[in-house]
């Protein structure tokens, strides 16, 4: 029976160019796929109904709010195994569990709508709430920890670095001096009086991503992922990564490039895909997304 994806109004995410996903990653029904980033499982569903009896799909997501969810749309079986830590961890996952190579992997990377909405998380500098801003609740260190506890310098490092913020250092200043700061207010307020009126919603945004991305080390992570994962592909076995800004993409774009010098990646798009008109006019968040796909050829 088709599955069909989650619908609970108490979580509205939708899933991003879900058609040009499943085209790219041209699925095998007896493959073996993975879905890094399962969020709600709105991805993992297609995927999982492309698929048949043989076919298994492995899931990864370190929010486990977010898992919950989707344990709860998703049915769990032998051929379907969703764990509650990164994808970056796929290659240990596979020597522990003395699975095969893989025909297939899809991160949807960022943030989901879900998480944005939720004003205890702390994501979206339009909700009130605590700053916190972990994809995993169980790490001990959440973004106010950072805010209050770094130097000057190393605060308009990370909103320089994580979110290209050509005012980081008037920010990070006006941010000491406000300190302590424990919710999105008192953050919007020390970037508000920092920052000119035109364009602040821009800055914003570059400053709440940059200390996201400091909070759960998402680059690295990437970085990691990036450095192993072409010997957790079968040949032939493809892989669909999405990224939603340049920091990502541009690691992608780089990662694939030097894969096919030498030899061993088929890029499957010069320039990244983007989405429907259409999509883009019912979902915003696929405004920003950027989609990129090869497949393992040695």
């Amino acid at each position: 029976m088709t599955l069909s994806p989650p619908r609970d109004k108490s979580m509205p995410h939708i899933p991003v160019m879900v058609e040009e996903v499943l085209s790219y990653l041209n699925i095998n029904p007896a493959g073996i796929y993975v879905d890094g980033t399962v969020g709600a499982g709105g991805h993992t569903i297609q995927i999982l109904n492309q698929l048949n009896g043989e076919g298994s799909l492995i899931g990864f997501d370190r929010d486990h709010e977010a898992l919950a969810i989707a344990k709860k749309t998703i049915p769990i079986s032998s051929r379907v195994s969703l764990n509650c830590a990164s994808y970056h961890t796929l290659p240990d996952f596979l020597e522990k569990h003395g699975s095969n190579l893989v025909n297939g992997i899809l991160l949807d990377l960022g943030l989901s709508s879900m998480q944005l909405d939720d004003e205890k998380r702390g994501f979206s500098f339009s909700k009130k709430g605590l700053l916190d801003m972990r994809f995993d609740q169980n790490s001990d260190r959440g973004a106010s920890t950072i805010i209050n506890h770094s130097s000057e310098q190393e605060l308009a490092d990370i909103m320089y670095h994580f979110g290209e913020e050509r005012l980081s250092r008037r920010i990070a200043k006006s941010i000491v001096k406000q300190r302590p700061i424990a919710d999105v207010e008192g953050l919007f307020e020390a970037i508000r009086t920092a920052t000119p009126p035109q364009n602040r919603n821009k800055t914003l945004a570059r400053v709440f991503q940059a200390f996201r991305i400091a909070v759960n080390g998402e680059l690295e992570k990437l970085d990691h992922f990036l450095s192993s994962f072409i010997d957790t592909l079968a040949i032939g076995g493809r892989i669909v990564i999405m990224s939603y800004h340049s920091l990502e993409d541009r690691r992608v774009k780089h990662i694939f490039r030097a894969l096919k010098r030498d030899g061993r990646l088929n890029v499957l798009n010069k320039k990244p895909v983007m989405a429907q008109q259409d999509e883009m006019d019912t979902n915003p968040r696929a405004r920003s997304a950027k989609l990129r796909a090869a497949e393992r050829i040695k």
